[in-house]
């Protein structure tokens, strides 16, 4: 048996000094082999991140220690080289890629610059040797048209064209290893299944080993050999991908996995799970929206203005009380345009809105004020709803005090009932955002779309930012909000097991356009439209038994976004 490519043992990391520091990694040991795939999993703060950082000398100098630990690597260590010996490693023999390629790639330097400048710095090559390089690594990732490509700045290229990039740049020397942060996680479900497709490719080919740092159950058992769980900057439990998930030994494991949404889990089912004793079965009315469409204007140019982006085309719905309709489909698909939409936080070109039969716009300013007191939004990412410098008190009491539900005492006692009906606590009021995880934020936002009692929740990917564990916390909370109070939710998202563990309906959306809508079961359990198939095929499976298969190859040019037919009853297919 050959001798481990890499070996950390006791790895210890803290942030500060003294009594206050905060040990973010403590006694961390593992090994990689060559040509293996070693996952590290855990939940934010779990230190998997910081671990990985650490071997690279990437982390602050200034307010991060590695205060013990050796990284063998070729017989030297890593966390005891100089600075110079450390750059010739970095990018040559180990490569790293990182969650946002857009934060990683230079937005003021053309990509091919980008990707020569290390084959001359760590390969001495001349500059004609390295665009030859360059344009054989972006054929080698499958982007189309390589010479053009060299050209372009980053901003013209799509997160996965920027993350293929970052694999080719990865990949041009050559490592031995491959560390990969999160490199899926900001990308659609087909996109990050080609991405996941290229790197097994890769590693076929050049005999890399990665590291993979994720939280996604899926990916890991489907690229991982071996696997190593992180829980609060210990290691919980390593093993092979296939023991991890079939007998977990540690509580903290079983916890993780048994969080992870399953699609197909509730396939049978025509609802959601009831998790209240009676919960209320869809009734009205609430939301009705029909024909809506909105073009983006193109930019001017030199000869004249370029043309828009259609966001919206012909696009229609109703959601009834106690129901939710999931709208789904890739990154510019229209799906988050057209939730801000029947809001009014955009106006539509065309098409008609109506909030419990009241036409939406046709409202005047002072009219729509009062109106959206019916409909209320919860953001993805619940830091940024969140303003800063407002307690919480205020940020769950201001709706309310605007739209003249409640004022002084009663005001501090219906956020105080709000917050205990989300799960926190009523003397959370006088923290401030930063003070609450991800999960308690985003229940602070819920509370605060509570408050004025809506008949409507837009949701905007409600969950996508919060760790599995949270993130089921926060479902059953919207489940059981949902059955107790009849509210109608409108719910976006690119997770299609989540969508299944949420709606009663489904809406598919590309181009702008719904190409299959109906019952949730009969949507994701036999889908009509080849693009959603294509979508459920591209989902990952959290199970290393069920890997799987190859993407469906989609003709674009034939693929049908007509008007919808009614292909079964209520179930809709664009012909």
């Amino acid at each position: 048996m050959s001798a481990p490519l890499l070996r950390v043992e006791g790895l210890t990391v803290a942030f500060g000094h003294g009594a206050g520091r905060n040990v973010a990694v403590e006694g961390l040991s593992y090994h990689i082999d060559p040509g293996e795939t070693l996952a590290i999993v855990g939940e934010s703060g779990s230190g998997k991140s910081v671990s990985s950082m650490a071997l690279l000398g990437l982390l602050p100098p200034r307010t991060a220690h590695i205060e013990r630990g050796r990284a063998e690597f070729h017989g030297s260590d890593l966390l005891a080289l100089p600075e110079k010996e450390l750059r010739a490693l970095r990018g040559n023999r180990i490569a790293m890629i990182f969650q946002e390629p857009m934060t990683s790639l230079t937005p003021v330097i053309r990509i091919g610059q980008q990707l020569t400048e290390a084959l001359v710095e760590h390969r001495d090559l001349s500059p004609a040797e390295a665009r030859d390089k360059a344009l054989e690594m972006l054929r080698l990732v499958d982007l189309l048209d390589p010479p053009r490509r060299m050209r372009q700045f980053p901003h013209e290229l799509s997160g996965g064209m920027r993350q293929r990039v970052m694999i080719a740049m990865a990949m041009a020397l050559e490592p031995d290893i491959l560390i990969a942060d999160e490199p899926t996680t900001a990308l659609d479900v087909t996109v990050q299944a080609q991405i996941l497709d290229l790197m097994r490719d890769v590693q076929d080919r050049f005999g890399t080993a990665i590291l993979l740092i994720t939280h996604d159950m899926g990916v890991v058992a489907e690229m991982a050999d071996r696997v190593v769980v992180m829980n609060k900057g210990r290691k919980v439990e390593e093993g092979p991908v296939e023991a991890i998930f079939a007998r977990p030994q540690a509580d903290y494991t079983e916890r993780l996995l048994a969080a992870v949404p399953r699609l197909g889990a509730r396939g049978q089912e025509d609802g959601p799970r009831p998790v209240t004793a009676d919960p209320a079965l869809p009734g009205e009315v609430v939301l009705h929206a029909e024909g809506l469409g909105k073009t983006f204007a193109g930019r001017g140019g030199l000869f004249g203005r370029a043309a828009g982006t259609v966001a919206m085309d012909d696009v229609g719905f109703t959601v009834r009380a106690g129901e939710t309709l999931a709208l789904v489909g890739e990154s510019g698909s229209g799906k988050s345009t057209s939730g801000r939409a029947v809001l009014r936080l955009l106006e539509v070109d065309e098409g008609r809105i109506e909030l419990e039969g009241e036409d939406m716009r046709a409202l005047r300013p002072d009219s729509l004020r009062k109106a959206r007191r019916g409909m209320q939004m919860v953001f993805q990412d619940p830091f940024a709803a969140l303003n800063p410098r407002m307690s919480v008190g205020r940020l769950i009491g201001e709706p309310m005090y605007i739209h003249g539900i409640a004022q002084g005492a009663e005001l501090q006692d219906r956020v105080a009932e709000l917050l205990r009906r989300v799960g926190l606590e009523a003397d959370h009021m006088s923290r401030f955002p930063h003070e609450f995880s991800g999960g308690q934020r985003q229940r602070i936002c819920i509370a605060r779309a509570l408050g004025v009692e809506p008949k409507l929740i837009v949701a905007d990917e409600p969950t996508s930012a919060l760790d599995v564990s949270v993130q089921a916390q926060v479902l059953e909370l919207m489940l059981e909000l949902q059955q107790s109070m009849g509210l109608a939710y409108l719910f976006i998202s690119h997770d299609m097991a989540v969508v299944e563990e949420m709606a009663h309906r489904v809406a598919v959306m590309r181009a702008g356009r719904i190409v299959e809508m109906g019952p949730r079961r009969d949507v994701l359990g036999e889908p009509r439209h080849p693009y959603t198939s294509a979508l459920l095929a591209a989902v990952p499976r959290p199970d290393p038994t069920a890997l799987r298969g190859k993407l469906p190859k989609l003709d674009l040019d034939t693929l049908p976004m007509g008007a919808l037919e009614q292909a079964a009853p209520n179930h809709w297919v664009a012909a």
